[in-house]
């Protein structure tokens, strides 16, 4: 037998945690999306959590300070828990912009927020653990399967704005060992307000006086704020700390600039939280080498020195942004009340609108019946030429009939176009 035919017939063998890993959603669908591009049709691409470089640039300043570290051969090795003038700078913005005080022992640079939830989890989460998140939200599932713990979802509702409330946690927080948060919330955009945080840290701290007294660990909060910055209108963000002080013991924070500077491929994010655990994230970063690179940290710890520019910047990109939710929203609004079975929510911050096609049980042009949301998917990218991630990608039920519309890579001009894709989509179905 040639070593070719062994190649051929050879079964072969992985870990059992890569063999039941499960692929991401939103890749299976951009495949489809991006084989259509290829063949030339014109698809609006609104799937993706991430910027147009050619439409949301990073700041000029801080791409000049990123080209003058390389020139100044800033390439070796960063420091382990990040370069020291960065977590000054870190230290700096989150007080002065974030309502936040965090010594630098207590900041933990990475490269970028992925890392540092994939750290988060190791630190604080033991094999048979449990964790608790809602749904729909980013990721939580798979790195609560990295981790060998026991997942328990909490389904939430567009009543809340699909943010969970601290009755929706109750019946789980004695048994959790993290609950895993998102505001502003990926994939929906909306942000929890003040009086529904606040009750869930006093759930925690309640749990945790408990097990403190029975010297048992503690439930932790993994607070991802990566979008924080991110706020329209009258939407006010809220950390747990800032409500309450004594969740400082309890909470460990996910930040970055990859979303408030459009700078995702950059790689610097930040993890801030109890020095103990921070100091364990840094060893396990370390172990990974998940370090923001070099140049990128000394760049940013320049650029976030000076916080006028920032100011600016977040300006202008919120601006942006908020045109195009809001130009969505009003579109999907107008098609509403003209009898078509879609509807949104409000803008409140990020780069998402939450936006519902109701159509299951429709009948398309050619007589086929939509009876499910992947047919609904279908339709709309086949027939409008629209792309989005229905919230089954995050978690939520099968059944769900509501989407992620994301703008990170939307032109302005885009914004009618899709509303008039849709509508002439709509209007063929019975």
């Amino acid at each position: 037998m040639s070593a070719s035919t062994i190649d051929k017939n050879m079964d072969l063998k992985v870990s059992k945690l890569a063999d039941n890993i499960i692929g991401s959603e939103i890749i299976k669908l951009a495949a489809e999306v991006n084989e259509k591009i290829k063949k030339g049709e014109k698809v609006y691409n609104l799937t993706i959590g991430d910027f147009n470089p050619k439409v949301f640039p990073i700041p000029t300043e801080l791409k000049e300070c990123i080209i003058k570290a390389y020139e100044d051969d800033q390439t070796n090795y960063p420091a382990a828990d990040g370069m020291l003038e960065l977590r000054e700078a870190v230290s700096h913005l989150l007080k002065e912009r974030g309502n936040l005080d965090y010594k630098t022992d207590e900041i933990v640079i990475a490269g970028g927020a992925r890392p540092v939830i994939y750290a988060i989890f190791r630190a604080l989460v033991d094999d048979g653990d449990t964790v608790v998140f809602p749904v729909p939200s980013w990721n939580n599932n798979h790195y609560t399967y990295l981790n060998n713990a026991k997942q328990v979802i909490i389904e939430t509702s567009v009543e809340n704005e699909f943010m969970p409330t601290a009755n929706d946690i109750k019946p789980y927080i004695g048994s959790a060992n993290l609950l895993a948060l998102c505001s502003p919330l990926n994939p929906t955009g909306t942000t929890f307000k003040k009086k529904d945080l606040e009750e869930i840290c006093d759930l925690i701290l309640a749990e945790n006086i408990i097990r403190n007294a029975e010297n048992r660990k503690p439930v932790y909060l993994m607070y991802d704020q990566i979008y924080w910055a991110l706020t329209f209108g009258e939407t006010v963000h809220y950390n747990p700390v800032s409500l309450r002080p004594e969740m400082k013991n309890y909470t460990v924070f996910v930040d970055g600039i990859s979303k408030s500077l459009a700078a995702t491929g950059v790689r610097v994010g930040w993890s801030m939280g109890p020095k103990k655990i921070i100091e364990k994230i840094k060893m396990l970063l370390t172990h990974v080498g998940a370090w923001a690179p070099k140049a990128e940290q000394v760049a940013t710890a320049i650029y976030l020195k000076d916080l006028t520019n920032y100011d600016k910047f977040l300006t202008e990109i919120k601006d942006k942004i908020d045109a195009r939710l809001e130009g969505f929203y009003k579109g999907i609004q107008s098609l509403k009340s003209e009898g078509f079975k879609v509807d949104a929510i409000a803008p409140e911050a990020a780069i998402y609108l939450t936006v519902q096609f109701s159509l299951h049980g429709q009948t398309t042009a050619d007589g086929r019946v939509l009876h499910d949301t992947k047919e609904v998917t279908k339709y709309l990218l086949d027939e409008a030429k629209v792309a989005l991630v229905p919230f089954y990608a995050f978690g939520a039920s099968h059944d769900s009939s509501w989407y992620r519309l994301s703008v990170g890579s939307c032109k302005l001009e885009d914004v009618d176009a899709v509303i008039e894709n849709l509508r002439a989509a709509l209007s063929k179905l019975k």
